[in-house]
């Protein structure tokens, strides 16, 4: 079956955020030209963009409006609630659960953001880590975090602005702790990852010279999610938000570093008799089971089984016949300027 590949960004704030510093206008002015599909905003603590009728299609660009609830830690992506969840930014014995039940009780769903974000202590960037891995009911987590990748090299002022000068250079992509835990979670369940943004478009001032920590035209040129939809977008904004959203919850996705070479034309499946399984499908080994992944370009071809290292090969296709159940994802790592560059991460195929 045919499936329909559309590239967007997760997680970003606009001025409607306290911390926020572009207007939409500007934002979506810049995915336009970077030519992204679909856009997911999550300002902190509302839905002032879905309630002022932003949520619909600028030019190419399908704007989708979420929120992002944040006390001090767990901070939780929400959409298709009905109405904003609040907490204090500094409230730090809220109890995840509650708002995780909260969104599902609206009929929305969550996902878990940047569950490793560690900081910049040398630039007095707190950390805002995940730390309740007790809870349940959240769809997703966000495997590979572009401010969590990169504040992670901020690790001295003259690397630090080499880094903020090129910042896909210094990209190491998803932490092994990310992946990690992932990985382990879908043994019992189907959390679905995505890439994320978490772009504010920040106001800073180092030496005395006032400059934007990232604006949107360039920060959209890093990590995005890609989802598959069985049909094409229609041009109906409620129509393919829902159609956006439920391919995403379906698993039937991969993230990617995009900067240096672009990741659409990536498949990943298993072929077994007649059948063929996308990501995030799952279905029972039976017959023969051929596992498939096609690349834009030759890159390092890593294949995980239950978290651990299955196959690997520098190749645009690869082709394995598969005898053993397990989860299976992919990783791809780009040869670039010289380096094995993170490029794209797919969710999983469930074999059972």
């Amino acid at each position: 079956m045919k499936h329909f590949d559309y590239a967007g960004v997760i997680h970003f704030h606009s001025s409607f955020s306290f911390d926020g510093h572009s207007p939409l206008t500007t934002i979506l002015r810049a995915a336009n030209k970077n030519g992204l599909d679909f856009l997911m905003l999550t300002d902190h603590d509302h839905l002032r963009a879905r309630d002022e009728g932003w949520e619909r299609w600028h030019n190419n660009t399908l704007l989708i409006v979420g929120q992002e609830i944040s006390p001090r830690f767990n901070h939780y992506l929400a959409f298709n609630t009905r109405s904003p969840i609040f907490y204090p930014k500094d409230a730090q014995d809220i109890e995840p659960q509650k708002y995780i039940d909260e969104v599902n009780a609206q009929g929305g769903f969550g996902l878990i953001a940047h569950p490793d974000h560690g900081g910049a202590p040398m630039f007095h960037v707190k950390h805002y880590p995940w730390n309740d891995w007790a809870v349940t009911g959240y769809k997703g987590i966000s495997v590979w975090d572009f401010m969590t990748d990169w504040q992670s090299s901020l690790q001295g002022y003259f690397k630090g602005l080499l880094s903020f000068v090129f910042p896909a250079w210094f990209l190491s992509g998803p932490k092994p702790i990310t992946l990690s835990r992932w990985d382990k979670l879908n043994q019992t369940q189907k959390i679905i990852g995505f890439g994320e943004l978490d772009n504010h478009a920040s106001i800073k001032k180092f030496w005395g010279i006032t400059f934007i920590a990232f604006s949107f035209e360039r920060a959209f040129k890093f990590i995005s999610t890609h989802v598959l939809t069985d049909e094409k977008l229609s041009g109906d904004g409620p129509e393919d938000k829902e159609a956006i959203l439920q391919a995403l919850l379906a698993g039937r996705a991969y993230f990617a570093l995009e900067y240096f070479r672009k990741a659409r034309g990536f498949t990943f499946c298993v072929e077994q008799e007649d059948a063929l399984y996308q990501m995030g499908d799952e279905f029972k080994l039976g017959g023969k089971a051929l596992l498939k992944v096609c690349l834009p370009a030759k890159a390092l071809v890593r294949v995980m089984r239950n978290g651990l290292l299955w196959e690997k090969e520098i190749t645009s296709g690869f082709s394995r016949q598969v005898s053993e159940p397990g989860v299976y994802r992919v990783e791809i790592y780009l040869q670039s300027y010289g380096k094995l560059r993170p490029w794209i991460f797919s969710n999983p195929i469930f074999i059972r």
